[in-house]
């Protein structure tokens, strides 16, 4: 790869590249949502993508929260997505996108998107797409919720490589992605080594037992301030992280909270804990929190997985927690000793947690800073 200067760079755009627009180099495919009222629709082998499923940084998404069966697919607007086509946001969260591990179904608030034959190659699509967000992000229209419809892909001027370059863009690319994917796969496998072991030193006393002495039922307001997180959308991009419920959004200018910290879901999917000990940004749909004793934290937070915060919904439309709710879980805690020696075992597996995250933010900053220069055309991959 090598830089050009603005003079050879427009002469590389005429040079193969076209000038067109993302609507005519991509098919959009819209969803849909079986009747909720019928149960025979869902609970079937069918994954059905919501923007839950897929509203953080990884490029794929293999599973999802809900399911619906081939009646529901059938008797609904929802459309079947191949292996490999991209998913992206339309309505509210605008912008969220991934690519398909397999075949899936989506709502209405969602498009698919899949390549046109012969002209775009998909992978490319995907990061032409990531590109182009801010242009998608300021075409979207609606009082109440932002919003982007077919005609918005319209609107964004895109140059397009041929087919032979699209591919190289992308593979250099895939290759930051793959890389990034590897480390999470690392960190989720530490993730339920460290669960396994709190388990098997905690999991076996219940509340109502008698415990070792020492030990005492409290709740978790003895351990652990919540707060709430903030809205984002003033913020400029930085070097700070910002968390929603999926994990990074996206890198803003200042943080909210300095010190280590547990982000726990507020609103939507009530599953996603992050034990964080960098400064960091929390959206609103998130809380963070104070932990009152660093030797207790890791212990907290493995508690915290290893309950079912969904069953403490007080939410209708959308699932919800609230603080009054956190603050008053009761939980056992281990005497000062016993926490010290467990936090000394754990803190290996998230020492190299922490590595590996800070190495995954240094890879997705490179990957972005050169899919700006690959897709302008400022650095161009030899074929």
């Amino acid at each position: 790869m090598k830089n050009k200067t603005s003079a050879e760079r427009s002469r590389s755009i005429s040079e193969g590249w076209v000038e067109t627009t993302l609507g005519k180099v991509i098919k959009i495919i819209g969803g849909g949502t079986p009747k909720t009222s019928v149960p025979e629709y869902w609970n079937g082998e069918i994954p059905w993508l919501s923007v839950v499923d897929f509203n953080d940084d990884n490029r794929w998404v293999s599973s999802t929260e809900k399911t619906i069966t081939s009646l529901g697919l059938e008797k609904s607007s929802t459309k079947l997505l191949n292996k490999g086509d991209i998913i992206i946001s339309a309505r509210g969260t605008v912008g969220a996108m991934a690519q398909l591990k397999r075949e899936m179904t989506f709502n209405q608030s969602c498009y698919g998107i899949r390549n046109i034959e012969n002209l775009s190659e998909i992978d490319f699509i995907f990061y032409l797409l990531k590109f182009s967000l801010k242009q998608i992000n300021q075409n979207t229209y609606g009082a109440v919720f932002d919003t982007i419809t077919t005609k918005t892909f319209d609107y964004i001027n895109i140059n397009l490589p041929p087919r032979p370059e699209q591919k190289a863009i992308a593979n250099v690319l895939t290759a930051f992605d793959d890389k990034i994917e590897n480390l999470r796969a690392q960190n989720d496998t530490l993730e339920q080594t460290a669960q396994t072991i709190f388990n098997e030193w905690f999991g076996k006393y219940q509340l109502e037992d008698e415990l070792p002495e020492g030990w005492r039922v409290g709740k978790l307001s003895d351990l652990l301030d919540i707060k709430y997180g903030k809205d984002h959308k003033h913020l400029q991009d930085g070097d700070y992280p910002l968390y929603g419920s999926g994990g990074i959004m996206r890198y803003v200018e200042k943080p909210l909270y300095k010190k280590e910290s547990i982000l726990i879901p507020r609103k939507g999917t009530l599953t996603n804990l992050f034990y964080l000990n960098q400064p960091f940004w929390s959206v609103d749909t998130m809380f963070y929190s104070k932990i009152k004793n660093p030797i207790q934290g890791r212990f907290i937070y493995l508690f915290l997985k290893s309950i079912d915060l969904s069953a403490m919904n007080v939410g209708s439309a959308v699932p919800s927690l609230t603080t009054n709710v956190l603050n008053q879980i009761p939980l056992i805690i281990p005497e000062n000793n016993i926490m010290n020696e467990f936090n000394n075992i754990i803190s290996s597996f998230y020492t190299k947690i922490n590595f590996n995250i800070s190495q995954i933010q240094s890879l997705s900053k490179t990957r972005d800073t050169l899919l700006s220069k690959l897709m302008s055309g400022e650095l161009r991959v030899k074929l």
